[in-house]
This record gives structure tokens, C-alpha cells and sequence, in this order.
């Protein structure tokens, strides 16, 4: 009888298709119906029992009847609720209803048998009129037969008791089964935003990686092109180089992808010392790291990488400086890249076209700084920070990351592999 109550629940057909359980639950729910409807049918046969009791010829004939009609309409009720169709059910009940009034001058007081089963649908499908209707139909089955002399019965106890009881256990399956298909949906949910947000995290951590990667690449690459003539030696060094980062990038793909890439602020202050240098860039980067907690060096790590990548894509600048306090890290540039169309180093918005490296070898149009700065935003965020980027006067570019000590003491130590 949970089928229509389990029906209005968002995400029912959803959490099926997710949890891949659709067939074992139908299955086990279907053989819960078909107990709880065959112990139902008792309170019929009970009813029958009574008509024997109470009347023969004619009278017999009727009442069997009347009750095999109620039985016939109970297991078309149930057929369906099972197909969820509601007005159907509706209709029944109320047939249902008529039958058991029919059944009164039959059975007498045993005739609320038949109601039990009646306010028991009601307790399934009109949960907000359950208690009304059980307190009534509760009443009725005490008082009536010590109110009707004819039947010569006093107040029925047994019936009252035994409607209470069946309608309260009979609402409590409902709401199980309910309750159950709602964790069924929740589970699913949880799962779809787990598999939403690693797909978030590995494309942002492909962007950062990848970006870094293939931006030391392209600036080699073109210092080997220009060296090839005047410093073969040199020329092959720089190759070699693209050579060990490419392979760097894959390791870090595959890292990435499976969750376990280890980004430290020592690393990628080193990696971006040497990226600086191909690209003409002067670097004033801080030897130590060692004012940064711990807990902090992955998060300043990413902050260096995505900061030092966007300065050679798109800064065009002669200088870049990088300042690390135990609280923060702070990128700044003298390049143009935030004027004249270009994105600039934390820019939200395009990137323009024709972004240089180092003093005008264009790596490309369109790198998606935008999308790098929000990747970064969602790190930080995640770990209680700020993010400040904007240009400076008269020219260049600034990126500040701050994380209070507040958000640090606060903050659990990430896993490895997690942002």
C-alpha cells in the first residue's frame, strides 16, 4: 500500500536509475504488499464468520455476498494503488464504505472488521485526515453496538482495539516505506553531487596542470627556436627541457585524474623560477618557505602556479615578484597585460588576443585566465580565504591570497588528493 505514497516523492524514478536497484526493490516491495493485503483479508473472513452467526436463508445469502463484494473491491484497491492510479482507488474506498454500511445488518458489531480495513487505506493515502478519521472510526466501533439494543452487544471493545491498532501499524509501514524510499533518493543525490563535484575538481585540476605544463612548453619550445642558430648546445638543453616537462604534465595528469597529486609551495616556487627565466622574465621569488603552515603550502602552492602561468601568458612583463607571509601570498607584475584587450593576470573576463610571452611572442588567443581565477576562487573559498586581483598603477598586475588564522585553526587538514 506505500506504492502512491512512495510516488509523490521527488526524485523516486531518479534514485532507481542512479542506485541501478530498481528491479530487487520492486521485487521485495511487491512480496511486502502481498502479505500485508493477505493479512488484511483476515478482517473480511471474520466479518463472514459473524454473518453465519447472526442470520440464515436469504439474509445469509445477502451478507455473504455483500462481504465477498467488499473483498472483491479490497483486491481491486490494492491492484490499484500498486498502478498508482489514485481516482481509481478513490472511487473504490468509497464503494468500499457503502459495503460496510451494507454489512451492519448482517454481522452487527463484527461488520467494523470491514472498517478496519477501510480506514486503514484512508491512514496510507490521507495521512493529514488519518487521525481524524481513526479517532471516529474508533468511537464508532465502541459505541455503536452498545447503542443499537437489537444486537443485544455491549460496547465493542475487541473491534475498537483491534481497528486502533491495525490502522496504527498499518500507517507506520506506510511511513517506513516512505522514509526508506526517501534515503533511497537521498543516496542517490548524494552520489550524483560526489560524481558532479570530482568532475569539477579534475577539471579544474586539469586546467591548473596542464595550463602551468603547457605554457613552460610553449615558451621552451620558442627560446629553442630562437637559440637553434646561435647556441645549438644551449638550444638542445632547452629541448631536453620540454622533453622532462612533457613527461612532468603526464605524470601530473595521471596524478590528477586519480586524486593524488602532491603540489607543495617549495615545488612550485622552484618550477616557476625556472618558467620565469625562459620567458624573460626577471624573478624575485622568496627563497624559503618556511613562514607558511603546513596545512596552507598546497593551497600557496596552487596560488603560485596559477599566478606565475597567467603572468607568462598574458603580462608581458619585464619583472615579477612574489611575497610570502605565513598569512598570504602575493603575485605582482609590471607587464600590460591588462590593457589593450589582454586579460591581464587575474582577470575575470576574456583574455584578448595576442597575449605575449615574455616581450611579445604570442602564445595563443583565448587561454582562459577567467576560468583559471575561478578555479582558484573555489580553492580558496573552500579553505576560508580571499582572493584580491586587479591592476596597479601605473601598470601591471596584482593577486593576493589571504588566509586569516582564524580559517586555518578552524579548518580540518586536507586529504591528499582533495582541494
Amino acid at each position: 500500500m506505500d506504492e502512491d505514497t512512495q510516488a509523490t516523492l521527488p526524485g523516486h524514478a531518479a534514485a532507481e536509475r542512479a542506485t541501478g536497484e530498481r528491479a530487487p526493490q520492486r521485487w521485495v516491495q511487491g512480496w511486502r504488499r502481498i502479505m500485508l493485503s493477505a493479512g488484511m483479508l483476515v478482517y473480511p473472513c471474520l466479518t463472514a464468520v459473524a454473518v453465519s452467526g447472526n442470520v440464515s436463508g436469504a439474509a445469509l445469502v445477502a451478507g455473504y455476498a455483500v462481504v465477498g463484494a467488499f473483498c472483491l473491491c479490497f483486491v481491486l484497491t490494492a491492484t490499484a494503488m500498486i498502478h498508482r492510479r489514485r481516482r481509481q482507488v478513490l472511487l473504490l474506498l468509497a464503494v468500499m464504505s457503502a459495503l460496510f454500511l451494507a454489512a451492519l445488518p448482517f454481522a452487527h458489531e463484527n461488520a467494523f472488521y470491514l472498517a478496519i480495513v477501510v480506514v486503514s487505506f484512508v491512514a496510507v493515502l490521507r495521512r493529514r485526515h488519518a487521525t481524524l478519521v481513526t479517532v471516529t472510526a474508533t468511537l464508532a466501533a465502541l459505541l455503536v453496538p452498545w447503542a443499537v439494543p437489537a444486537w443485544h452487544a455491549g460496547p465493542g471493545t475487541f473491534q475498537a482495539l483491534a481497528l486502533l491498532f491495525t490502522v496504527l501499524t498499518t500507517g507506520a509501514f506506510a511511513e517506513i516505506a516512505t522514509t526508506n524510499q526517501a534515503l533511497v533518493a537521498a543516496r542517490a543525490e548524494v552520489a550524483r553531487l560526489a560524481s558532479e563535484a570530482e568532475r569539477n575538481r579534475i577539471a579544474r585540476d586539469l586546467h591548473d596542470l596542464l595550463g602551468h605544463s603547457l605554457t613552460a612548453i610553449t615558451v621552451k619550445s620558442r627560446l629553442a627556436q630562437r637559440l637553434a642558430a646561435k647556441d645549438p648546445d644551449q638550444s638542445l638543453a632547452e629541448m631536453a627541457a620540454v622533453e622532462s616537462l612533457s613527461r612532468q604534465a603526464l605524470a601530473d595528469v595521471r596524478a590528477a585524474v586519480t586524486g593524488y597529486r602532491d603540489v607543495t609551495l617549495a615545488g612550485e616556487l622552484a618550477r616557476g623560477r625556472e618558467l620565469l627565466r625562459a620567458a624573460g622574465v626577471v624573478a624575485d621569488l622568496p627563497t624559503s618557505t618556511d613562514p607558511v603552515a603546513t596545512r596552507d603550502g598546497e593551497l600557496f602552492g596552487w596560488v603560485v602556479r596559477e599566478g606565475l602561468t597567467n603572468v607568462v601568458r598574458h603580462a608581458r612583463a619585464d619583472r615579477c615578484t612574489v611575497t610570502v607571509t605565513g598569512s598570504s601570498v602575493e603575485i605582482r607584475d609590471d607587464g600590460t597585460g591588462a590593457d589593450g584587450g589582454t586579460g591581464g593576470t587575474g582577470g575575470t573576463g576574456g583574455t584578448g588576443e595576442g597575449s605575449g610571452v615574455g616581450k611579445g611572442s604570442g602564445v595563443g588567443k583565448g587561454s582562459g585566465v577567467g576560468k583559471g581565477l575561478r578555479g582558484l576562487r573555489e580553492r580558496v573559498a573552500a579553505a576560508g580565504g580571499t582572493v584580491e586581483a586587479g591592476p596597479l598603477s601605473p601598470r601591471g598586475w596584482r593577486l593576493l591570497v589571504t588566509v586569516p588564522p582564524s580559517a586555518r585553526h578552524g579548518r580540518a587538514p586536507a586529504r591528499k588528493g582533495t582541494t
